[in-house]
């Protein structure tokens, strides 16, 4: 029976959910399992956990260019054991440096799950048409990091910080059998030959293209900002504001408005078209990261723990609103060899983005100003990307 769209947008949902349940569960447990290797209580090395994930993102690379070749159903098959056998290990690690190999492994795995998922999409929509479908994927996606604290918190109530660390591979397990169902989207017929000379040149065509290049950058540097709120906020609530149990509400609050930004962006791309609707919000986004670093500047920091949160909030709500525009816009010129654009796409904003998140996550000891700092600047360049070579083609 063939699967139908609504079916699609699920499956589709659950798949790129595997990325935020590998991250957003263990944030609660990141605390037992700095006590249970004897890591200092305000270490910040405990954010390698996300960030190694994160970096594994970089395999997305051969993956497009071997589902270019051999289709997405083939990759995807390859990317959920590796998720789930990263994941298993890194739950019952004997050492720290283990524990971050495994989760590199797992990333590995989640980019090809991930890059597959975007390619198949891509397959399927083109244009405004994918900033929709991606904006109600996300919708659903996004409710991950609304459950995920909560349901980590009720874990670790339980058992140990390694049954949170199972649960995504066990719920990898379930998608990976539902997927059995999905249809391949790139046929035969339009797979390309796996030579150099033609994957050379498939390289050369995606980034010497402005349009490409302009909004990968966009979403790498919003990327930056999300991965390192995502890796520091157990830090930055339960040590520098020293509210541990505010942790989960905080967390999941933002992420409710994170999943209703990306409803109304389906609204907004269909209404305004995506690369009018990522100018309005990086505006907006540009404005509130510009409020909060002089609220920060003059009223010390960290500032009042209500306007920082709300701020954050709302600029993690336009980031993950830009993403699915900006994400389509970068795709939109590429037709048989999407699999190997969205993998360039993925691993420049996974694994760059993640790294340089990462670093500002490892600045925040004792205080925000890193943060708030990188918040503007991230909303600065991207605006001015945005502005830059308005020539529709490139």
């Amino acid at each position: 029976m063939k699967m139908k769209p609504a079916e699609f947008i699920a499956l589709s949902a659950c798949t790129m959910t595997l990325t935020a349940l590998g991250i957003d569960i263990m944030l609660p447990a990141l605390g037992a399992i700095r006590q249970d290797f004897g890591l200092d209580p305000q270490s910040t090395v405990t954010s390698k956990i996300i960030s190694f994930f994160f970096m594994g993102q970089v395999a997305q690379i051969f993956f497009g260019i071997l589902s270019d070749r051999f289709g997405r159903i083939a990759i995807l098959r390859v990317g959920f054991p590796l998720y789930i056998i990263g994941g298993i290990t890194a739950a019952l690690a004997p050492d720290f440096p283990l524990m971050l190999t495994a989760r590199f492994v797992a990333g590995v795995g989640a980019s090809a799950v991930f890059m597959t998922t975007v390619a198949g999409v891509r397959d399927r929509f083109v244009g405004d048409q994918m900033a929709r479908i991606m904006s109600l994927i996300f919708t659903i996606f996004l409710f991950t990091p609304i459950i995920a604290p909560f349901l980590g918190l009720a874990i670790l109530s339980v058992w140990s910080w390694k049954m949170v660390f199972l649960t995504p591979p066990l719920f990898a397990i379930m998608v990976f059998v539902w997927s059995l169902r999905l249809e391949e989207s790139h046929p035969a017929e339009k797979r390309s030959t796996f030579h150099w000379n033609q994957i050379f040149s498939e390289f050369r065509n995606v980034l010497t293209n402005r349009i490409f290049l302009k909004y990968t950058g966009i979403t790498t540097a919003l990327f930056t900002a999300l991965s390192s709120y995502v890796a520091s906020s157990e830090h930055i609530v339960g040590d520098i504001y020293g509210k541990p149990k505010w942790f989960a509400w905080i967390f999941a609050g933002i992420g409710s408005i994170m999943s209703l930004c990306s409803l109304l962006n389906s609204y907004l791309s269909a209404r305004y078209g995506a690369s009018q609707t990522v100018k309005g919000l990086l505006i907006l986004y540009t404005a509130v990261s510009g409020l909060l670093l002089v609220l920060t500047l003059n009223w010390g920091d960290p500032p009042d723990i209500f306007i920082f949160f709300i701020s954050v909030g709302i600029l993690m709500g336009i980031n993950v609103a830009i993403e699915p525009n900006s994400s389509a816009l970068a795709l939109e010129p590429f037709g048989n060899f999407a699999g190997l654009a969205s993998a360039m796409y993925g691993t420049f904003f996974f694994f760059t983005g993640g790294f340089l998140g990462s670093v500002i996550s490892s600045l925040m000891a004792k205080e925000v100003f890193p943060i708030v700092l990188s918040l503007f600047l991230i909303g600065l360049t991207s605006l001015l990307l945005v502005l830059r070579n308005r020539s529709p083609q490139i």
